[in-house]
This record gives C-alpha cells, sequence and structure tokens, in this order.
C-alpha cells in the first residue's frame, strides 16, 4: 500500500514545471516531519485548481481560502529560499 507521503508526492505532479517544484519539493523537506492536521491541510492544497495555485504559488496573490494560507505561505516561502 502506498504510503500517504508517496500518495501526496504522486498528487504534487501538475500541469506546470513550476507548481511541480515548488509542491514535491516542499513535501520531500518537510513532509516527514508534518504532523496529520499538517498533512491533511497539504492534500487540501493539492485540491486546489491549478490556476489558483499559480496565483498564490508563484505570483504571491492573497489566498482567500484562509484554512490554506498558512500552508500556502510555507510552500512559497521554502520554495523562495532555495533561490
Amino acid at each position: 500500500m502506498m504510503s500517504d507521503i508517496a500518495r501526496l508526492r504522486w498528487h504534487c505532479r501538475r500541469g506546470t514545471k513550476e507548481l511541480d517544484l515548488m509542491l514535491e519539493g516542499f513535501l520531500l523537506a518537510y513532509g516527514e516531519d508534518l504532523d496529520a492536521g499538517e498533512l491533511q491541510t497539504f492534500e487540501q492544497v493539492l485540491k486546489q485548481e491549478d490556476d489558483d495555485l499559480q496565483r498564490w504559488l508563484l505570483y504571491g496573490e492573497s489566498v482567500e481560502k484562509t484554512e490554506l494560507a498558512a500552508m500556502i505561505d510555507r510552500v512559497r516561502r521554502h520554495f523562495l529560499a532555495a533561490f
């Protein structure tokens, strides 16, 4: 059976290379350290439309879904810190 991290990693694959790198990179860096609630929130992030993820992650626009805002910010900060 596929582990939660492996399953989420599969769902990190999106329509653009940038989103793939951001989401999968965050999961590989922090996935094992996230608690159950954080993993659930990350999974909710992955259920969002690519257009919304691009606006939030790539362009830094405000996240209208407040329950996802902190996780989106963490993913974005992780990616930006690498560059």
